[in-house]
């Protein structure tokens, strides 16, 4: 009988079952799909060139665990052109800039929002917002929480460039601002631990995962259909495809998405857990490499600000297309990808190279499809704090809880929270166990 039995092999299980072989802990992974990595997929074409990333795409600061893992990465290259697609045209992205409220600076801007107190019923005033304040040419914020969407509506942009960052927040956070605490949101980014920069591992991000797994018990294509604890609290037994197991602990360290769907069954749950898996439901989520019978003329990357086709980029040289969309880009993503017709053209408004080449194939990844993600990510939306807070108790002192979406409102929701929440998630076993 194992110590413990982590289910689910994405960066957070993995990063578990890594602390707890540390503290020589025995620990059994087990994954229901054929492969580690969880949301971390990577597409190597097959004349050997460069990797693309179907899921996570790239390292989010110098500080993250992903350079301890594998040794200090590349940073990101910068593409030798950037456009961003507005009215169905293409136009250079400096184009945003000139406005003076780019996408990029409002959300730099709104990573340092903290909501002041609610007032007194007798003060007569109305606090508009934390720092750093907006314009008092904007319209006031509504307290004591403002959405995103109503903080970009009183941050002093016109109403073109509050368009053009709604949709840069929604292929960032993989959810409507309107739905997004701004308070939130700002405090997930400075709490960040993963430092300044992103970076790219040039082999593929899946080598995260599998030096995670190196040395560590892990079974996958073994989904487990049900956990319950043993009636004299001695252990949990599980119930898996290929049987019964019993263990010690159990961590789960699957999306909650996976719990509400009713792939797996946990005795005990409790209304207040089980609503909470339903509150924490990611985003939709939509990655496609388009391969073309024609090499791109150069290293681009577009933001589609119309919400069509999220961000898409291609590299000088390399006939495929990376297209990473989100929230309603996602859609309609992957509807054109179902039609060459359509696929084309998006593509071609974007990338007016593509216009009239054939589309030779198209790998897909759709996270909202796959019921072991159930979508991109969890965000900081309405009561999605305070369900990660209740998702994240363990239950019975038996069974314990990991992943991006537990640590929602204390972390960025992407490796670098991962990773974090499966650590976290050890330490409680750990704990329990001495």
């Amino acid at each position: 009988m194992p110590d413990v039995v982590v289910i689910g092999a994405g960066i957070a299980g993995l990063a578990c079952a890594a602390r707890l072989a540390e503290a020589g802990t025995d620990a059994l992974v087990l994954e229901a799909r054929p492969r580690i990595g969880g949301r971390i997929r990577t597409f190597r074409p097959a004349d050997g060139g460069p990797a693309l990333e179907l899921g996570a795409q790239i390292v989010h600061g110098d500080r993250n665990p992903a350079h301890t893992v594998l040794g200090p990465q590349p940073a990101a290259p910068r593409p030798e052109a950037a456009y961003v697609v507005a009215g169905r045209v293409a136009r250079p992205m400096g184009a945003l800039a000139r406005g003076g409220h780019p996408p990029w600076l409002l959300e730099a801007r709104l990573a340092g929002y903290t909501p002041e107190p609610a007032p007194s019923p007798h003060a007569g005033v109305t606090p508009t917002s934390g720092a750093p304040q907006p314009p008092t040419t904007g319209a006031p914020l509504p307290a004591p929480d403002p959405t995103v969407g109503a903080w970009l509506a009183a941050s002093g942009a016109t109403p073109a460039e509050v368009a053009t960052a709604r949709e840069w927040v929604r292929q960032t956070w993989a959810a409507d601002p309107d739905r997004l605490s701004a308070a939130e949101v700002a405090a997930a980014v400075r709490q960040d631990p993963g430092g300044r920069g992103e970076f790219t591992v040039p082999g593929g991000l899946d080598l995260l995962p599998a030096r995670l797994a190196e040395g560590l018990r892990v079974r996958t294509a073994s989904p487990v259909r049900r956990i319950e604890t043993a009636a004299d609290g001695s252990g949990v037994r599980l119930l898996t495809e290929d049987g019964e197991l019993t263990a010690g602990r159990v961590v789960v360290a699957v999306p909650p998405a996976v719990v509400a769907g009713g792939l797996l069954g946990i005795a005990g749950l409790g209304p207040d857990r089980s609503a909470a898996a339903r509150t924490l439901a990611p985003g939709d989520g939509f990655c496609a490499v388009v391969t073309l019978d024609r090499p791109a003329p150069e290293t681009a990357s577009v933001f589609d600000a119309d919400g069509v086709g999220g961000f898409l980029s291609c590299r000088r040289g390399r006939p495929e297309v990376l297209v990473v969309a989100k929230d309603a880009a996602a859609a309609c993503v992957r509807e054109a990808v179902g039609s060459a017709t359509h696929l084309g053209a998006l593509l071609a408004v974007a990338l007016p190279w593509t216009a009239g080449a054939e589309v030779l194939g198209a790998e897909t990844a759709d996270w909202t499809a796959d019921p072991y993600s159930g979508g991109a990510f969890c965000a900081p939306g309405p009561g999605a704090v305070r369900a990660a807070r209740a998702w994240a108790r363990p239950l019975d002192g038996r069974v314990f809880f990991a992943g991006e979406a537990a640590a929602t409102g204390r972390a960025l929701p992407w490796l670098q929270g991962a990773y974090a929440d499966g650590r976290r998630a050890a330490e409680e076993v750990l704990e329990a166990r001495k």
